[in-house]
């Protein structure tokens, strides 16, 4: 599966995007972490990478605007700490 062919699948989750299909991955990866269910995220993963998705997590909550609730950005910052090689959150 591809990021694209997920997007279509589960629209929903970009609900706020004009085009959904045009999205990057970092965009995906901010509405799946927002809105979706674990297996989205795990799914995600996949796609696009345990380590891959960490780094872009790790640039979006350093920004200085983040559209990540707190609760959300601590579970993700412990979940990558622990669950992607090399990427860490200090």
């Amino acid at each position: 599966m591809t990021l694209k062919s997920f997007v279509k699948t589960k629209q929903f989750l970009f609900w706020d995007a004009k085009d959904p299909a045009r999205l990057s991955a970092p965009a995906v990866l901010q509405s799946v972490l927002n809105f979706g269910d674990f297996d989205d995220v795990k799914k995600v993963c996949q796609i696009i990478g345990r380590e891959k998705a960490a780094e872009i997590f790790n640039k979006q909550i350093k920004s200085k605007r983040s559209n990540y609730r707190p609760e959300i950005k601590n579970y993700f910052q412990l979940y990558f700490k622990k669950y992607a090689r090399g990427n860490s959150v200090r």
